[in-house]
């Protein structure tokens, strides 16, 4: 038997009194108010509400050594990164590799792999086939429904899968930037009841007013904290945390702990915080995780106090598995199943003719997963485009990754690189091979360090490269996970020393091919129009 004491934070009650809390075989056994004073606060663990596990560049029982040093203690993950370069095979490698831990990883079955047509990916989920995942235990929602236009236009494959989820009785996700009025209502009416993509308060406001609940996203790239949070104050019993994406080093420095922090910060109510934090997404997934209640598994927290958030211990089925910044989950042996068959290119592979048009040029905005669009006149020089670095007008190719075919090369502004090139596997939603310089041969030297390494990010400059391999699926890797953000945190440094000045370089180019997402894209097929749905010329 082991227990503690510490001032209990019950959310529902809104109470806060010093408690000694007993645990036996991994529950709680008993709460009883003592008198005080005692230190610390104990509260039920903090959940991620929406992530893909992917996106941190670690495998889940690695990603799980850092999260709880910031007492996350479950998150609810979508494979779909995964899913895309291997199928229902990469979603059942992320179930069984989580279950290594004694962390709580809750998944869904991706609703949309492929993401569209306009692009090349490694595999395809089917309405059978989300059936069947949705059936097992672990696979607690159907994942993010993207295909907005298909639930609007009433497509029979998407309106399957979200009947599957709701014959079972779970939950389906949404991802509908952007959507506003009859649109939204009529998304919302097809049983979709989340969306963590809003970008603005009002937009997040039109859709909880029909009843959708609203995550608020600070991830590496996409941080809409700041946009939404004030929506908190009255609509706390609607909105939850999440980061969706977030690189390792951003992992190692806190998740959503910091969150709580920032929010109070703002003046919004601590137990209104908490309840977005512990409590709303383990009653909107039904997650079979502790609450702080006598009988409840023992997944809780100390924290120092309730206006900084240190964590200073995590605590899981009654196992302490961090303790004052330090993790006690060990590293665990994993495969590393991947799809990786495209061979090196040539400098000449990226050359793009001249001709009289202007070029549509992406414009990349610092932590947002949205790009602009604009005309630019392009530089020529020997018959064809070149980027032009005084204008920030640089060069982005997408490579197919699953066969050898001919790169798509287009234009991008607002990344800021004033010599070299940086590339990564790391491409929502396909996973290609994306990247962006200011010259063919950095360019091509970049792209080629990914196709030897089966997969990862890296940088090239002249005689001076780098590269972080991830072996798994091309987007992840099994090494410890304070090496990887290590290793990620210098190749990040570099980029930037090359002159981009984007907050998170990597994470903004692995969007730059996310077709779902407005305004301009390039996938493997060639420059994206988000806005029609087509692809377009140059």
């Amino acid at each position: 038997m082991t227990s503690m004491q510490g001032n209990l934070v019950d959310i529902r009650a809104r109470r806060i009194y010093p408690a000694e809390v007993e645990i036996d075989n991994g529950r709680i056994t008993r709460i009883t108010e003592v008198a005080g004073p005692v230190n610390g606060y104990i509260l039920p663990g903090f959940v991620d509400a929406h992530v893909h596990v992917e996106s941190s560049m670690l495998i889940p029982s690695e990603f799980a050594r850092l999260a709880v040093l910031h007492g996350t203690v479950a998150t609810v993950s979508d494979p779909h990164e995964i899913g895309n370069v291997l199928g229902v095979e990469g979603v059942e490698f992320m179930i069984a590799n989580g279950k290594k831990t004694p962390f709580h990883f809750f998944f869904g079955a991706p609703s949309c792999v492929p993401a569209t047509v306009f692009e090349t990916a490694g595999a395809a989920i089917d309405a059978a086939q989300v059936e069947a995942l949705l059936q097992k235990p672990e696979v607690l929602y159907l994942s993010e429904m993207m295909n907005f236009p298909g639930v609007l236009n009433g497509d029979p494959e998407v309106m399957a899968k979200i009947a599957h989820a709701h014959r079972l009785g779970k939950p389906v996700d949404g991802h509908a930037p952007g959507l506003r009025g009859e649109e939204a209502r009529r998304y919302i009416a097809a049983g979709i009841s989340t969306d963590h993509e809003c970008f603005t308060a009002e937009e997040a406001l039109d859709k909880l007013k029909h009843g959708m609940k609203i995550l608020i996203r600070e991830g590496s790239a996409a941080k809409n904290f700041e946009a939404l949070i004030g929506l908190m104050h009255e609509h706390h019993d609607q909105m939850m945390f999440c980061s969706d994406d977030k690189h390792p080093d951003s992992l190692v420095e806190g998740h959503i702990n910091q969150l709580c922090a920032r929010a109070v910060a703002k003046g919004i109510d601590v137990f209104k915080v908490l309840q977005a934090a512990c409590v709303n997404p383990v009653e909107h997934y039904k997650l079979p995780i502790g609450r702080l209640r006598t009988g409840d598994a023992a997944d809780l927290i100390v924290v120092e106090d309730l206006k900084d958030f240190r964590v200073l211990q995590t605590w899981l089925n009654g196992k302490l598995v961090a303790e004052n910044g330090r993790t006690l989950i060990p590293s665990v042996k994993e495969e590393r199943p991947n799809q990786f068959r495209c061979t090196a290119k040539k400098p000449e592979d990226l050359a793009v003719p001249a001709t009289d048009e202007e070029l549509w040029v992406i414009v990349a905005e610092d932590g947002q997963l949205i790009t602009g669009k604009e005309r630019m006149k392009g530089k020529v020089e020997n018959g064809r485009f070149v980027p032009d670095t005084a204008r920030d007008l640089l060069k982005i190719a997408v490579v197919n990754r699953y066969k050898d075919a001919p790169p798509a090369a287009g234009w991008i502004t607002n990344f800021g690189l004033k010599r070299g090139a940086i590339a990564g596997s790391v491409a929502h939603d396909s996973h290609n091979i994306v990247a962006v310089g200011t010259n063919d041969a950095d360019l091509c030297a970049a792209i080629n360090l990914v196709i030897e390494a089966r997969g990862g990010v890296s940088l090239a400059d002249g005689e001076t490269t780098n590269v972080l391999p991830l072996p798994v699926a091309g987007i992840m890797t099994d090494a410890d996970a304070y090496e990887t953000a290590e290793a990620y945190a210098r190749i990040d440094a570099q980029a930037k020393a090359l002159g981009s000045t984007l907050a998170a370089p990597y994470m903004t180019l692995s969007f730059m091919a996310l077709l779902v997402i407005p305004h301009l894209k390039m996938s493997d097929l060639g420059l994206f129009d988000g806005d029609a749905f087509r692809l377009v010329g140059r």
